[in-house]
Formats: C-alpha cells, structure tokens, sequence
C-alpha cells in the first residue's frame, strides 16, 4: 500500500535554492531576518540580501568557482546564512561540520569533500588550522571583523567590502548542481556526504510551505545548530523564505533559551524532544513569560505522547511533530495545523508531492495500515546519492526510487504515521547520529578490550545514550578507564556513557554482531 497525506501538491520551480529563498523579498525589506539572542544585532532582509550578494563577489574574485566546497565550523551565528547563501548563489557547495567534532573528524570530512575554503569562529581557530592541515584547503575565514582574525587567517567581515553588483552570472542546474553537502552516517556506517541539489532542498521548502508550517508573522527561534540538517533547512532556509524573523542562539542553556523566548516574542519554537521534556518539567520555566509561544514542533528524534502533552498542557501551545531524514532535504512527515490531524506520539502526515510505503523488513513486502515495517519514501527532495560511495547509494535508494529510511514504523487509518524503532544501527543521542561501528573501532584499540559491540540505551534526558558490552582481554579494564579512552579521542556526544562486561559478543554465521538480542538483553535488564 502507498501513502499519500492530505495535502494537495505543490509546483516545485527549477530555480536555485537562493532564488526561492529570497524571492519575496521585496515584500519585508526593512523586517528583521535575523537576531543575535545574545547580543540582539540584528539583519534586515534588505541588509542580509545585500550582504550576501557582496560576499559572494569577494569570493569569486578570490577564485571560488562553480563546484567548488566551503566548509562551515561553526556554531550558530547570524551570518552564517550570509557564507550560506553567497556560496550557493556562486553554484559552490556548503558543507556543514559539528563544531563539536574532533580535529581528526573534520579533517576527515575535508579531506573527503576536497574543501577550497573553511570558515570558522575565533574559539575554534587552533582546531580548524590543525584539521585543515593536509587537506586542499586554501584560506582560513573567521567569522567577525579584522579584531577577531589571528595570523594566518581572513575575517569574514573583509568579504563585505567587494560591491555587491560584482557578483558573476553563474548557470546553475538545479538538478544536478549541489547547494550543501551535509554529512550523515545513513542507515549504517560511518558518515558519508549527503548530496543534496538545489532541486532537493527547493523542493523540500516548497512541501514543507504545502503543509501549513509556519508564515510571515512568526518569530522563530534557532538554538538547535544550523551544521544539522534540522536547522539548516526547517528553521534557517524556510524560515527566511517564509518572511519569518530567526533569532539564533550558539549553544542550548535553559535559561537563556527562556529569556529569548520573553524578550524577543518567540512564536514557533523547533526544539528536539530534550529540550520539550525540560519546558514541560523544569520549574524555572514558570519564571517567563512564554504567552507568544504558539507552536512547539519537535523532530530528529521521536517524541513520546505523554511529553508532548504535558508541554502543550503547561504552556498552552499546540505541540506538533515532524519526521525525515538529512537524505531527504530533511522532511518527509509533518503534522500540519489541523485539529483533526493532530495526534500526540504521531510524527504526522506525509507532505505534499511525496510517497511512503512501509515493507516487511525481512520479505520487502508492502504492508497496510497498522502494520508495522521499515518506512520508505519517495519524492523531489531525496538526494541525489553519497558523495563518492555508489555501493552505499545504491543500498539506500532503490533502482525505483525508493529512499529506505532503516526506521521501522506505521501509519494508522487516517495516514498518520507512528515511529516506534530503528532497522538501522544508529543512535540519536539528543538528535545527534552515533554510529556504533565508529565507537567499536576506538574500543577494539584498547589493549584490554578483545571485543566490543555498542547499542542504544534509552535515557530519559537524551533519548537514548552509547552503550557498550566489552568482551575483556587479560587484565580487565574498568568501565570508567573505557569510557575516558573512548572520550578522547571521539566528539563529546559520541561518548560511552555505560559500559557492560559480557562473556562472548552475539554474531550471525558471517560475523555481522547481532545488537537486536543486546538491545533484548538490555530492555529485560531494565524491567
């Protein structure tokens, strides 16, 4: 059985993606696009679009071609949408890099996508001059003004001093030519790059319109980071296409997120499903005044009915979910503002111009509603592939099409559809994708460890946490030593945070490590 949602389908124009997103500018110039939360400087439409089109010019007199790659480190900031944008209306490439990854991680990732350019933040300057050591990376941008530059680098802020009616005519091919090139590890492995054209991501901004996300008069905040797919297209793009005002924020605090919330009238806050926990328990949220917050949606990880309302019964919002993936531009499902589609635990619907079917995980045969498989979908937002990795392509995406998204689910009657596991390995520790193999391999190093399989656990605050059953070699180790050993040399969200000794690792006859009967260990331990 194929799934449709409700909602009609929406013409999807063959323009680039910076086209689309600022094709109603002439309707807000003077509204402000984007905000400092912490400081409140703000850019007007007008100011944003203009300095977009100036930095785009700097980088093409300094010979950024077509096809060619800026890396971003960097948390959010407001111009972070300027490097966007100058750099997809030049026809190059984003690739966006978590600024907490170690040096070795972002190295690897320039090094796979043969960046040109990286562009940083003063804090992470030491570690962005060591990654980038070895790779084809030319110049080194820091955001901020020449005050904020150290030997050897360039201020971002020198980029506006080119005019604006420099900017080179470029013939983009929306279909082909890539806009950003996100890196995510997929149903298994380690990270790959997602290839995403301006096709994909115009098209996404167009299904996500189609389902009544969100408008002109809303303010949004960004606190959840614009490296992620999440934020770089559901808050950042479509928000800037929607005429909304995006006030963004470095880093999650409880407190400052609350402030934000009072000072500035926060309408629409896109959250993940921790932080909807901590405003629907914390008791410091009773401290502000959170009256404009309308709408909470949440996304990257599921969202259990009773959080959701409890949050919506504390703050009197609507509470909504979304569903997808960084390999669809990301959203496949969301719940759109209609009462009777609204259901607590529901990812929502399928948006427009978009297929989904769910299949026996074991026979591919297709299923009907209530019967839970593996989610597919198909529509203009799936990527266009892997960078450089055709097997991994096509183990992901059908010969028809079909983008297996490695989530088990279902959809009820009425098309709702419900996430309730994952066919794929990965752990979503607060929204952030972990690949077990990636921490097996960092174990398999330790002297003491002879075999190693990591799974999710699941914990209330973050969702679901690593969790590693060790197989001892001679002196035995102690949890606490794996776990530092792990740290070291891993980002801080891919952390071990339990450890298990166990006698022997389950494996199939070809040697492939069998976590369903870890996870069933660890489920029945906690009961």
């Amino acid at each position: 059985m194929v799934f449709r949602g409700p909602f009609a389908d929406v013409s999807i124009p063959d323009i680039s993606l910076t086209e689309l997103v600022f094709s109603r500018l002439a309707q807000h110039p003077d509204k402000p696009a984007l905000i400092d939360g912490l400081t409140g400087r703000t850019i007007t439409y007008a100011e944003l679009h203009e300095r977009i089109r100036r930095v785009a010019a700097s980088l093409a007199k300094r010979g950024f071609n077509k096809g060619d790659v800026l890396a971003i480190y960097s948390p959010n900031v407001p111009e972070y949408a300027v490097a966007f944008h100058a750099v997809a209306m030049l026809g190059g490439v984003n690739t966006t890099i978590n600024p907490l990854s170690t040096t070795a991680e972002v190295g690897k990732q320039l090094d796979d996508c043969r960046a040109k350019y990286l562009l940083t933040v003063p804090q992470l300057v030491d570690e962005a001059r060591e990654a980038a050591r070895g790779t084809q990376v030319r110049e080194l941008f820091i955001f901020g003004d020449s005050a904020d530059a150290v030997e050897g680098t360039t201020a971002f802020d020198s980029l506006l001093e080119a005019d604006a009616a420099d900017v080179p005519h470029v013939v983009i091919n929306p279909r082909e030519d890539l806009a950003a090139l996100p890196y995510s590890s997929g149903t298994t492995g380690v990270c790959k790059g997602v290839m995403l054209t301006h096709y994909n991501m115009v098209a996404n901004l167009r299904q996500v319109e189609g389902t009544g996300h969100s408008s002109t008069d809303d303010t949004l905040v960004c606190v959840l980071p614009l490296f992620h797919i999440y934020g770089m297209q559901v808050i950042m793009n479509c928000g800037l296409y929607m005429g909304a005002t995006i006030v963004t924020l470095p880093r999650f605090e409880l407190p400052v997120l609350l402030s934000v919330f009072e000072r500035y009238g926060v309408t629409m806050a896109h959250l993940v499903p921790p932080v909807v926990l901590a405003l629907a328990k914390h008791p410091s949220v009773d401290d502000y005044d959170l009256s404009k917050l309308k709408t909470v949606f949440s996304a990257a990880a599921p969202l259990g009915e009773q959080v959701a309302r409890a949050c919506a019964e504390r703050l009197g919002c609507t509470v909504k979910q979304g569903y997808g993936m960084t390999e669809a531009s990301p959203a496949t499902h969301m719940t759109p503002p209609v009462n009777v589609w609204r259901k607590y635990g529901s990812v929502g619907l399928c948006v427009p111009n978009m297929e989904c079917k769910i299949v026996d995980v074991e026979t591919g045969r297709e299923l009907g509603a209530d019967e839970e498989g593996e989610i597919l979908v198909r529509g203009p937002q799936v990527m266009r592939g892997y960078l450089n990795r055709p097997d991994a392509t096509a183990e992901t995406i059908d010969a028809d099409g079909w983008l297996h998204t490695g989530d088990i689910g279902y959809a009820d009657r009425d098309g709702c559809f419900y996430i309730v596991d994952r066919a794929k390995e990965l752990i979503k520790y607060k929204g952030f994708q972990v690949a077990p193999a990636e921490l097996e391999a960092v174990l398999l190093e330790h002297p003491s460890v002879a075999d190693a399989a990591v799974i999710p656990s699941p914990d209330d605050d973050a969702g679901e946490i690593p969790k590693a059953f060790i197989v001892a070699r001679g002196g035995e180790a102690s949890a606490e030593e794996l776990m530092k050993f792990v740290a070291a040399r891993v980002a801080p969200y891919k952390k071990v945070r339990k450890v298990e000794f166990i006698e022997q690792i389950p494996k199939s006859p070809s040697g492939k490590i069998l976590r369903r009967l870890l996870v069933a260990r660890e489920r029945a331990g906690r009961n």
